[in-house]
């Protein structure tokens, strides 16, 4: 599940031919008059907070006139796919923030549709998986935590903050498969929400926890708990002690990703102003504060490759649910 980086999608030129261009500021840069963000779930999730942020970068930077905001919770998402597709010709000024579970729920069937039913604007940030262990655990890397689990495999659990069959659950068979031992086997806590999981790891009632890498960044600065492996192809600025699981060993790679989507049939001419904007947004210096500022890492695929990149997911997704049992 290796993500490759697109090209971004420049082509303002050609959007200008078509006529669909919008007035230009005094500095030229504006490329679209409003965007209006469809949010498929609560305020100050990830999804909100993505949406929010790139909203702010955009029209903070003038490349976007206005930007509105609305929360469709329900469904696991599904609510709010359905409303964009249901409603796909009033719906041309609006993108739906979404990310990982997309694929996770269209394959166990929480919902029937799945991004192929959806115009596939861009991906544009993402969050590494990590596995952590307590400041005081004697184990170290990748190396102390499989062989902890080859000695007493029922005695190193690993927690997560989702349900089995979630992200987290995933990550770690993921990895544990990377590393020669059987998926199956790995005994997996589910706790609700990363931050009931941190505590249980801080507590002891996990061996290891298998979380967001911006999720453990602070708690790892702070020295309350060690990360002994990233699904990074390199090492993250942000905690640049952190090996790579490649680093370690293990062949895996894994991006919890976070991009926009737009409704069925819209106009090449406007999905191109929708990449474009994207595609210029990542230079500015308003973009860098709301990446900084919520430990996000830069992943841009636009299009094709975003496709690409989506298909590439869910054959490894689906494949490693299948063996877990959980399709």
């Amino acid at each position: 599940m290796i993500l490759k980086l697109g090209r971004r999608a420049l082509i303002a030129t050609a959007v200008a031919a078509l006529g669909f261009s919008t007035p230009a500021l005094a500095d030229g840069h504006k490329v679209l008059d409003s965007i209006h963000f469809l949010i498929p779930g609560g305020a100050g999730g990830g999804w909100d907070g993505t949406a929010r942020g790139t909203g702010e970068a955009l029209t903070g930077a003038g490349l976007v006139g206005t930007a509105s905001y609305e929360n469709m919770s329900g469904g696991g998402g599904g609510k709010a796919i359905g409303y964009l597709i249901e409603n796909a010709d009033s719906n041309h000024g609006t993108l739906m923030v979404n990310s990982t579970p997309i694929v996770i729920r269209s394959l166990t069937g929480v919902f029937p549709h799945n991004f192929r039913d959806l115009t596939l604007v861009s991906g544009t940030i993402g969050d590494y998986a990590a596995m952590v262990v307590g400041k005081d655990s004697p184990i170290n890397s990748m190396a102390d935590l499989m062989a902890a689990y080859d000695a007493d495999p029922s005695a190193t659990a690993i927690g997560g903050g989702s349900v089995p069959g979630g992200m987290d659950h995933l990550v770690a068979a993921m990895v544990m498969e990377a590393a020669g031992k059987d998926a199956l086997g790995v005994k997996y806590i589910p706790y609700d929400a990363g931050g009931k999981a941190m505590a249980a790891l801080l507590s002891g009632e996990i061996a290891a926890l298998s979380t967001g890498f911006s999720e453990a960044v602070d708690l790892a600065n702070a020295g309350e708990v060690k990360i002994i492996g990233v699904t990074s192809d390199e090492r993250v600025g942000a905690a640049p002690d952190a090996m790579t699981m490649k680093e370690q060993g293990i062949d895996t790679s894994f991006v919890n990703w976070r991009g926009f989507f737009a409704a069925p049939g819209l106009p090449d001419d406007k999905l191109a102003m929708y990449q474009d904007a994207i595609a210029k947004m990542y230079e500015t210096p308003e973009w860098e504060e709301v990446r900084a500022r919520n430990g996000w890492v830069n992943i841009h695929n636009s299009g094709d490759d975003f496709q690409a990149f989506l298909e590439a997911q869910e054959t490894v997704i689906g494949d490693l649910m299948k063996k877990l049992g959980f399709l």
